[in-house]
C-alpha cells in the first residue's frame, strides 16, 4: 500500500532555533513522520540561513509562488492525502486551489496563536485603552475564522483559545483539536550554584517581544538593578534590527546580546528567565523553554496564559512593574523559592506538555476523520458555503493577479 502523502504550506521554510512557530512546525513534522507519512514542505518565502535542513528528514522542499496557476499543476501531481496550512493567510492564499484540485484532501488549519487576538490586543494597547471582548470582532477575525470553518480541523495551540472560539465565537468543538507545543521534562538541570543573570529571549520581528524589551529597559530593570546592581539583564533574539542594538547600556548591566546560537545554553546557565509581555496570544516558546531548562520565570498574565495548571507557574505571574521587578527579586535572592519555582515548571512539563499526552489522540483523530470526511463536512455546513463563495471570489481575484503579472511591460 502507498504511504500516505501530506503537504505543509508554510508561511516559511521552519526555524525552529528561531521562533516558538519554527519549534511547533517541526514538531508537527516529527508527529506525521513518526505515522509514516511521505511528507512535502512548499513555501513562497525565501530561503534563509537560519531554516531547517528538511532533507534529513528525507522531506521534499519546494518552492511555490503566489497567484500563480503553476501550484494548481503542482498540487495535482502531487495528489496529497492531508494538506497543512501553516496560519490561516497560508489558506486564503492556496485553499481555494486545493479544494478544487485535491477535493479529497483532508485540509488542516495550524493556527499558531489566534492573530486575531494577538492584534486586538496589540492594537488596544497602542490606543491606551483596556482590551475587552467587543475589541476582538474585527476584519481580522472574520478572515480568521473564515479560515477555520473552511478547514475540516484547526489546530489549537492554547486551551484559552480554545475557550474563546467556541464560547464567544460558538465554532463547533468538532472543528477545532487541541495541540500545544510539545516540552521535554529533562531534569539534568545546571545547579543553581553555577547559574546567574536575568535572561530574555525572543523574535525581534515579533511586536509582543519587541514592546516587552523596551519595557524591561524603562520600567523594570532599573528597580531590579538599582537592588542588584551586579546582576546582568542579556537579551537575546533573531532579528534585532538597529533600534533593537541601540537599548544596549552596560554601565547598568542591560545587555542587548543579539542572537543565540542556541537558545539552550543561554536559558539553562541563567538563574531567571523574564518576559514582561504586556499583548500577544498563543503560547510563548520562551517559557516552555525556561520550564524545560530548569529555569524559573516571571511573566505577566498574557505571558502565561494557556499555559498554567491549576494555578501552576514556575515562579510568577505579575502585572503590575513594580512588582514584577520586586518578585524577580525576591526569586533571585531566595533559594527555595527558586528550588520550588523549578519543580512547579517540571510538573507543568509533565502533566500539560508532554508529547505523549497529545499524539495518540491526535494521529487517531486523523484517521477518523480520513474514514468519516463527507459526515464531517456535512455537520460544517456554513464551512461548506463559506468554500463555495470563496472559490469563486477568490479564485477570481487570483486569476486577475495572475494575468496582470504575465502582461508583458510597454
Amino acid at each position: 500500500m502507498d504511504k500516505q502523502k501530506l503537504l505543509i504550506i508554510g508561511m516559511v521554510f521552519p526555524e525552529p532555533n528561531s521562533s516558538a512557530a519554527g519549534r511547533r512546525m517541526l514538531q508537527l513534522i516529527q508527529l506525521f513522520k513518526e505515522a509514516a507519512y511521505d511528507i512535502t514542505f512548499a513555501s513562497p518565502a525565501q530561503d534563509s540561513e537560519h531554516e531547517f535542513n528538511l532533507g534529513l528528514l528525507a522531506i521534499q522542499k519546494t518552492k511555490i509562488s503566489l497567484n500563480d496557476e503553476s501550484f494548481d499543476t503542482f498540487v495535482q501531481n502531487l495528489k496529497p492525502d492531508i494538506v497543512l496550512f501553516d496560519r490561516f493567510v497560508i489558506e486564503e492564499q492556496f485553499g481555494w486551489r486545493v479544494s478544487k484540485y485535491c477535493p479529497e484532501a483532508i485540509k488542516i488549519l495550524d493556527t499558531e496563536d489566534l492573530h486575531f487576538l494577538r492584534l486586538a490586543r496589540q492594537d488596544a494597547f497602542k490606543k491606551k485603552k483596556e482590551f475587552t471582548i467587543s475589541d476582538l470582532f474585527s476584519d481580522t477575525a472574520k478572515r480568521e475564522i473564515a479560515s477555520i470553518l473552511r478547514c475540516d480541523i484547526s489546530l489549537i495551540i492554547s486551551d484559552f483559545e480554545m475557550k474563546l472560539l467556541v464560547d464567544e465565537f460558538k465554532i463547533d468543538s468538532s472543528l477545532l483539536f487541541y495541540l500545544p507545543i510539545f516540552a521535554d521534562s529533562n531534569l539534568d538541570f545546571v545547579p543553581l550554584e553555577e547559574r546567574k543573570d536575568f535572561v530574555f529571549i525572543g523574535n525581534f520581528l515579533h511586536g509582543p517581544n519587541w514592546d516587552a524589551v523596551q519595557y524591561l529597559k524603562s520600567a523594570v530593570w532599573p528597580l531590579i538593578h538599582k537592588r542588584l546592581p551586579d546582576a546582568k539583564m542579556l537579551i537575546y533574539g533573531a532579528y534585532p534590527s538597529q533600534k533593537v542594538l541601540e537599548l544596549n547600556q552596560p554601565k547598568s548591566n542591560f545587555h542587548i546580546m543579539a542572537r543565540a546560537e542556541s537558545a539552550a545554553e543561554v536559558i539553562k546557565k541563567a538563574k531567571i528567565m523574564l518576559a514582561p509581555l504586556r499583548f500577544g496570544a498563543g503560547i510563548k516558546g520562551k517559557l516552555i523553554e525556561a520550564m524545560e531548562y530548569g529555569t524559573p520565570s516571571v511573566t505577566t498574565s498574557i505571558g502565561a496564559e494557556g499555559m498554567q495548571m491549576n494555578g501552576l507557574w514556575n515562579g510568577f505571574i505579575v502585572d503590575d512593574p513594580a512588582d514584577f521587578a520586586h518578585h524577580a527579586i525576591e526569586l533571585y535572592k531566595d533559594e527555595n523559592l527558586w528550588r520550588n519555582a523549578q519543580k512547579n515548571g517540571v510538573q507543568l512539563l509533565e502533566n500539560k506538555f508532554a508529547e505523549n499526552l497529545y499524539k495518540e489522540s491526535f494521529i487517531a483523530m486523523v484517521l477518523d476523520l480520513k474514514d468519516n470526511l463527507t459526515m464531517h463536512r456535512n455537520k460544517n455546513f456554513i464551512g461548506q458555503i463559506l468554500q463555495y463563495h470563496t472559490i469563486r471570489s477568490t479564485e477570481y481575484m487570483s486569476r486577475w493577479i495572475e494575468a496582470k503579472n504575465k502582461k508583458i511591460p510597454s
